[in-house]
């Protein structure tokens, strides 16, 4: 009799601290702001240069794994333009404090992919692929 009476009143003493914490807990985590989102800073070139690399990386091990070409690719352009909008805001500092579009985000995020790709792993990149990319970049010359 004696422990139960004792553990009544222990729970009647931890009850309402508990409810307590568990009330103002919520409401504090409820109500914080999120602080991350607003310290989001533009993509630098050494940023980009990094996920040009993982992106072109991915690529050649993709493509020696027997995965297909555009597979493999657009899986590195996504995971690079969700970097780029999930750390950055979408937001490249050499283009301004402008948040890019995600279109615009994924044709940049790929031809670097592929430029790169080509650099380390020619044999990675199919040649019709090759072929356009090395046309846009003579084009782009002149």
């Amino acid at each position: 009799m004696m422990i139960n009476s004792y553990s009544k009143k222990f729970s009647r003493i931890l009850t309402l601290p508990l409810l307590l914490f568990f009330v103002f807990f919520d409401t504090i985590i409820l109500n914080k702001e999120i602080k991350a989102e607003k310290n989001l800073q533009g993509a630098t070139e050494k940023d980009l240069y990094l996920y040009k690399g993982m992106g072109a990386s991915y690529l050649c091990i993709a493509s020696k794994a027997g995965i297909e070409f555009p597979k493999a690719v657009g899986v590195a352009t996504a995971t690079y333009v969700q970097v780029i909008e999930g750390k950055h805001g979408g937001v490249i500092k050499e283009l301004g404090d402008k948040k890019l579009e995600r279109e615009k985000l994924f044709a940049g995020a790929e031809f670097q992919i592929v430029t790169t790709a080509m650099q380390y792993c020619p044999d990675s990149v199919p040649k019709d692929v090759t072929k356009k990319v090395k046309k846009i970049l003579k084009d782009n010359k002149k």
